[in-house]
Order: structure tokens, then C-alpha cells, then sequence
């Protein structure tokens, strides 16, 4: 294997297709290059099954393509990994448990992997997540947590539910990945991982054979090195061949920071990243309010007084299971959590959401064309066996992970998460940009427009 090829296949997955179009690299030079990797770092624990043969056939089908001049899209035989929540034709859907672990061979992919692999990307395998996918943190008894790949001395979480499509990306296994994100499970395992992570509006990507959490929160999204990334992906998922994002111009933006709830018992590294990157986004012209945002408040008093709307629907979603003898073979901190929504009543999922239906004008009217700005989470990724402590612990840890993203699961906004810098271990922090629900293309060319400005800050 060839230095070359060896660099090639470390771009982003925009980076990738460019080397393809040129004449750099193929797309099957590139495939095996990707695989080498995956078969060294098996003990990683980021991907449960490894889809080699499809991988091989599709990859030679795209150097066909470019042969004759005639790539299906921008990221033809680009390669890709799927969480374990979509259905891939040949691979089993465990949603990271044991228990569906053993259930059927899927015999045809989920509509969005389909639009994926029409558009050319090569399918490397099913990758490793927090079991049902409800954790912020990314631990899986099972399959083994995924290693954060920026720090492989200490074992750190490398944020969930979307563990291991956070980790491929960073650890350069796969220039891009897809997740899904119901309470920051796209979001989380990009700040933790130093990666770019988009979570689309609901509704947005088919979800069709995708297991479910809660279907009123749940969306797909790419993790990935650029948001250009983001927007090709976005793409291909949805089947689309042209796109309405267009790079805006920062002198042009508006962002507004609260003051209230999202820098509450935040790190000071991640505070400090924080304001460089509203310091470098107001000399180049954005506009920065710094203000209360009081539906944040609200969001958590609701949360307290009612329960989630999320744990609601995942007892539904896994009743029979969670209430059955399968529940001893299942992550104990799942099934609390899960077991959180069976307590609810009707009145604290009617309540939460006519709440909802009046916070998410309420905040749009606030903003004003504006975006709202945050850290996307108020800590680095702690360690391991901080999590493994104590349940405790864990939950307290794990709350404190998803309290900034689950704002916007909760307030129906679709968001983008950038990395901004890097905390004294030197793991990333990161920052989140967030638009209200349905306008992903403006949210998308805000990031565009903003990218460079903050991977300045994070040098």
C-alpha cells in the first residue's frame, strides 16, 4: 500500500471523490486502504459487522463509472458506515443489543442506505452504538465501547448513541459515517470525537427500516470532516441531485448565545473555546446577542416535573422486551431509562406536548432570523471509568452529555456541530449552531459560511 493512497484515503469524503475525478486514486485502491484499517483496529470495538464483499463489489462498479467518465454523484464510490439502526441488505439490525443480535439476515436496506448507494458510496459495514440507542456517552456491554480515538492511553467515551460512527470518522477509518440523533446522538459523538456532526430536521430522511427510540425526536444525520460533507450526504440520503444550500456570507448572519441554562456547570476549557469562537465570529461581522432564551428554562422544568417525551416512547417502542425475561440480557441503564417512561402518565405526554407546541414558535420569534449558538456539550469526554463507577454516576454524567442537544430534539430544530478547540487533555470541544424546524438549507450555508472561522479557534 502506497503512501499516497494512504493519505488519499485519510480526506474527507468530498476530498475523496475529488482524487477520483482527477485520477489521483480509485475508488478500490482507496476501499482496501479503508479496510486494512478496519481489520487492524477490530479491537477497537467501532464497528459490529463489516460488510468486505459488498464494499469490493461496489467500489469496483464505481471505477468503472469513473472509467468512463460517468460518476453517479459527487461522492461515487466514496466510502461509508452505517449505525446499527439501518437496515443494510446482508447484514443483521442489532440496534447494538445482544438480543436483536441474533435476529434476521435484512434482505433489502433501508430506503435512505438505498438513495446512498444508488448515488455510488461504498457500504463498509454496520457500526457500533449505545444499545436502543438511548445514551449519551456511548458505553455498550456488549459489544465493547467504541475507543475515542484522541486519547489511547486513557479510555474515554466517545459520545453516543452514535458511538462508533463518531469514532470511525475521527480515527480515520471512514471519512464519514451516519448516525442518527433523537436527543444529541449525532451531536455528542461529534464534540466528543472532534468531528462535524448534522442533525437534520424531523422528517427530513425516510427513517423507513430504521429502528426506532421515539419517533416524535428521532432523525438521521452524517458525521463527517467538513460540513461540505454534511451537505453531499444530506444529499444523497434524501435521493436529491441538486441542493438549496448556498454559503452565506458571516457579515450577513445573526447569532444569539443565551445566558441561561447551556453554560451552566460547563468546563472552563469549554467555555474559554466558546468565546473565541464568538469573538472570531463578531470580528468578521456576525452579529452576537447575548441573551436569556426563556423556552430553555421552560424545556427543563417540563423535563422535571413530567418525564421525557423520549422515555415515553421508547417503552413503547421495546415494551415487550423491557417488560419481559429479554430485559436481563439488555443494558441495565437502558432499561432504567426506558423504565422512566412507564411511569408517565397520559396527562405528562399530552402536557409535554402541548408545551412543545407553544415553545417552538415562541423560541423561532425570539431568534428572529437568528441562530441559536451554544457549546454543543458543557464537558469534554470524560473518562470511562468515570462512567463505569457507579449508575450514579453514569446517569449524572450522561444527563449533563445530552442537556444542551436534547433542547433542540425537544424544540424541533435542526443543528450543526463543529469542533472549536481542544481542552487541556487535549480532547475537542465543540460548537453547535442551530436553526428552527425545516430550515436545514439555511442553517447549512450559515455553516458554511462560518466553518473557517471556527476551525481557526480551535488552531
Amino acid at each position: 500500500m502506497t503512501m499516497a493512497i494512504d493519505e488519499i484515503a485519510s480526506r474527507s469524503a468530498a476530498g475523496i471523490a475529488l482524487a477520483y475525478r482527477t485520477g489521483e486514486a480509485g475508488p478500490v485502491a482507496v476501499t482496501e486502504c479503508l479496510l486494512d484499517r478496519i481489520a487492524r483496529a477490530s479491537g477497537d470495538h467501532i464497528f459490529i459487522t463489516v460488510t468486505a464483499d459488498r464494499a469490493r463489489a461496489e467500489a469496483e462498479k464505481a471505477e468503472a463509472r469513473y472509467r468512463r467518465a460517468a460518476p453517479a454523484s459527487p461522492l461515487d464510490g466514496v466510502p461509508i458506515g452505517w449505525k446499527d439502526l439501518f437496515d443494510v441488505a446482508g447484514a443483521p439490525t442489532t440496534a447494538g443489543s445482544k438480543v436483536l443480535g441474533g435476529g434476521p439476515i435484512q434482505t433489502a436496506d433501508a430506503p435512505c442506505v438505498a438513495n446512498t448507494a444508488a448515488a455510488g458510496a461504498v457500504c463498509m459495514g454496520k457500526l457500533n452504538m449505545t444499545e436502543f440507542a438511548y445514551s449519551g456517552v456511548g458505553l455498550n456491554p456488549h459489544y465493547g465501547t467504541p475507543l475515542n480515538p484522541n486519547d489511547r492511553k486513557t479510555p474515554r467515551s466517545p459520545g453516543g448513541s452514535s458511538s462508533g460512527s463518531g469514532a470511525a470518522v475521527a480515527a480515520r477509518l471512514l471519512p464519514a459515517a451516519i448516525g442518527t440523533d433523537t436527543g444529541g446522538s449525532v451531536r455528542i459523538p461529534a464534540a466528543f470525537n472532534g468531528v462535524v456532526g448534522y442533525k437534520t430536521s424531523t422528517g427530513r430522511i425516510d427513517m423507513t427500516g430504521v429502528v426506532a427510540l421515539a419517533r416524535s425526536y428521532d432523525t438521521v444525520g452524517p458525521l463527517a470532516h467538513s460540513v461540505e460533507d454534511c451537505i453531499l450526504l444530506d444529499m444523497a440520503m434524501r435521493g436529491a441531485v441538486t441542493t438549496g444550500v448556498r454559503r452565506a456570507d458571516p457579515a450577513g448572519l445573526s447569532v444569539v448565545a443565551p445566558t441561561n441554562v447551556v453554560l451552566d456547570d460547563a468546563d472552563g476549557d469549554v467555555l474559554a473555546a466558546f468565546e473565541r469562537s464568538l469573538d472570531a465570529l463578531a470580528r468578521a461581522g456576525v452579529s452576537v446577542r447575548r441573551e436569556p432564551v426563556p423556552v430553555l428554562d421552560r424545556v427543563i422544568a417540563m423535563n422535571a416535573r413530567h418525564g421525557t417525551l423520549t422515555a415515553a416512547e421508547a417503552y413503547v417502542e421495546h415494551q415487550a422486551m423491557i417488560d419481559g425475561a429479554e430485559a436481563e440480557l439488555i443494558d441495565r441503564r437502558v432499561v432504567h431509562r426506558i423504565l422512566g417512561g412507564k411511569k408517565m402518565s397520559a396527562f405528562d405526554v399530552l402536557s409535554i406536548q402541548r408545551r412543545r407546541a407553544e415553545m417552538m414558535p415562541a423560541l423561532s420569534a425570539q431568534l428572529a432570523g437568528a441562530l441559536l449558538v451554544m457549546p454543543t456539550t458543557p464537558i469534554t469526554a470524560p473518562e470511562v471509568a468515570a462512567l463505569e463507577s457507579g449508575d450514579e454516576a453514569f446517569h449524572r454524567l450522561n444527563l449533563l452529555a445530552l442537556r444542551n442537544t436534547m433542547l433542540g430534539n425537544v424544540l424541533g430544530l435542526c443543528g450543526i456541530a463543529m469542533p472549536n478547540g481542544r481542552d487541556r487533555n487535549a480532547m475537542p470541544t465543540s460548537i453547535l449552531f442551530s436553526a428552527p424546524h425545516g430550515e436545514d438549507d439555511r442553517l447549512l450555508g450559515a455553516a458554511l459560511g462560518v466553518e473557517r472561522l471556527v476551525v481557526a479557534t480551535a488552531g
